[in-house]
């Protein structure tokens, strides 16, 4: 698997103030890198619709619904912050990490962003990044 984050791919002041706009933000990083075509906010949006990507942990993982596999070009995560909470179905995110994988990379993804949002201290220090470059140490397991 090739670096999925990179530092142009983190935003640590999000613009969106709805999960809406959120989502949006998400899907316009990860079109930004080339991983995904106009076609994925779509099924972002679908999948939504059908379950939460709700994490816990101030964390929300929006991504494209199985069928969506032609609107992904590359594996790739955007990662964007919010010092105002975004109400995602009633629960406060501060973290909307994108996700978009080639074949079943997104699991492996998946699981290895679960294991940094589940350790209280790292999210605290994400909380706390004054820098992408602070969040991208702080990620950093997600491209190995």
């Amino acid at each position: 698997m090739s670096q999925v984050l990179n530092l142009s791919q983190i935003r640590i002041e999000g613009e969106a103030t709805t999960k809406l706009e959120a989502m949006r933000e998400a899907h316009q990083i990860l079109v930004g890198a080339g991983a995904v075509t106009a076609a994925y906010l779509p099924a972002m949006l679908e999948r939504e619709a059908s379950v939460s990507t709700y994490m816990g942990n101030f964390l929300a993982i929006p991504h494209g619904t199985n069928e969506s596999k032609e609107a992904i070009l590359t594996s790739a995560l955007s990662f964007v912050r919010y010092r105002q909470p975004i109400d995602w179905d009633g629960n406060p995110v501060h973290f909307v990490v994108g996700i978009a994988g080639v074949e079943n990379e997104h699991l492996e993804i998946l699981s290895k962003i679960a294991i940094v949002f589940s350790d209280d201290d790292e999210v605290a220090a994400m909380l706390a990044a004054e820098s992408a470059e602070e969040i991208l140490d702080i990620l950093g397991e997600v491209n190995s």
